[in-house]
């Protein structure tokens, strides 16, 4: 089977000094690296919201960071302003070996809704894309690793495993922000769904 690996969110801003930086999201950079030769195809997903994102506790006036808002889509987590289109905190990491990527995927960018998974919008139905890309190729097993476990890897695994593919979480090559117990959530969702942890 035709096996791709998928680096979820490896961005300045999600890395120590970013706007949502998460702890030891730097370490694992040079693992990430390493895997790459061992996959068909290598896909890097990439945060990059507008300026006054939806998302953003900074577009609701007297919320704070890591509040919640109910959207027409669900509750949303509010965070920091971060991963803003063309700036150095929605660059990728300085270590990441770009050249291996057979695509970039770009999330978040509509400013009305958020976007955690490669897959899917927040509302879990509009579509990113990835998933005919990876069809046209031919793309049945998936390898994911990056930032973060509880959010980014969650809902990208989830989405993945629902839509048919073979899915693998490196637990050792991810970090999480672990939010009022969200990566023990995570770890249950991604199990519930089929998800292979390595």
């Amino acid at each position: 089977m035709t096996h791709a690996l998928i680096v979820i969110d490896m961005q300045n801003d999600f890395c120590p000094g970013g706007a949502l930086a998460v702890a030891g999201g730097d370490e694992i950079v040079a693992g990430i690296n390493a895997l790459m030769g061992d996959f068909d195809a290598v896909i890097l997903t990439q945060d990059w919201h507008p300026a006054e994102h939806s998302s953003f506790a900074s577009s609701h006036p007297g919320k704070a960071p890591f509040e919640t808002v109910e959207m027409a889509y669900g509750t949303q987590v509010l965070w920091p302003d971060h991963c803003v289109q063309g700036s150095n905190g929605a660059a990728f990491h300085a270590g990441l070996d770009t050249s291996r990527a057979d695509m970039i995927l770009r999330k978040g960018y509509n400013p009305a809704i958020d976007s955690y998974s490669a897959f899917f919008e927040n509302d879990h139905e509009t579509a990113t894309g990835p998933d005919g890309y990876l069809r046209t190729r031919g793309i049945g097993a998936l390898t994911m690793a990056g930032l973060a476990t509880d959010f980014c890897v969650n809902f990208s695994a989830v989405d993945a495993a629902r839509l048919g593919y073979a899915v693998t979480v490196r637990e050792a090559l991810c970090r999480a922000i672990d939010l009022d117990g969200s990566l023990a959530a995570a770890w249950r969702a991604m199990a519930d769904a089929g998800v292979t942890v390595a």
